[in-house]
């Protein structure tokens, strides 16, 4: 059995299965363009950007083994968790990437604090794509070869709800950020334009 279970997760190919969730599709560029217009300090400057560019090198490397994880064989017990886990990766991006836009081109925010949300997002980040790397470590490389299947199993479980609580941290971080901004709105009487920036509560993503 544990032979045939890692020959199997090896070999990833070859067998359909179907995932009702979907790789998202991040585009940074205007991101990065925002940030540029706003931020005229250079290191923040550079310091946000890396973020970015640190995010995207996260996001493609998660989509490079989601790419591979497409067929996996259903007889692998909890093999759709593995795929659960690399998604999450887009996920996280997502938010990142669609909230903080936003919140760039939100004067509630001052440049300072911008730069503080880019470094939690950049952390949230981090952390996400160490576990994309224990989780092929455990189901692709020779570290996972003395384990047996049941000790496979919950090292796999583990990593898929470390990765769901860093997926929910990031929309709950994403959105006491913007809370933010609905507070100092609300004190200037400008909550209108700050609904038409985010979305309102039954709109919001995040």
């Amino acid at each position: 059995m544990k032979r045939i279970f890692i020959i199997t997760c090896i070999a990833l190919i070859g067998f359909s299965f179907q995932s009702k969730a979907q790789w998202a599709v991040i585009d940074p560029s205007n991101l990065v363009q925002n940030i540029q217009q706003v931020v005229k300090s250079s290191s923040t400057l550079t310091n946000m950007i890396k973020n970015v560019q640190e995010t995207v090198k996260i996001y493609e490397q998660g989509k490079e083994y989601y790419e591979a994880l497409k067929s996996v064989n259903n007889l692998v017990k909890d093999a759709r968790k593995v795929k659960l886990t690399i998604e999450m990766i887009s996920e996280i991006s997502d938010i990142y990437i669609t909230g903080f836009n936003k919140m760039v081109a939100d004067p509630n925010f001052t440049v300072d604090e911008l730069a503080a949300i880019s470094l939690g997002y950049a952390r949230l980040m981090e952390e996400g794509g160490a576990l994309v790397t224990e989780l092929k470590n455990i189901v692709t490389s020779s570290n996972g070869l003395s384990m047996t299947d049941k000790e496979r199993m919950e090292v796999i479980d583990q990593i898929y709800n470390r990765m769901l609580g860093y997926r929910n941290l990031t929309r709950y971080y994403t959105q006491k950020s913007i809370s933010v901004s609905f507070i100092r709105a609300k004190a200037k009487a400008d909550t209108d334009r700050v609904l038409a920036l985010y979305g309102s509560p039954s709109e919001r993503y995040w």
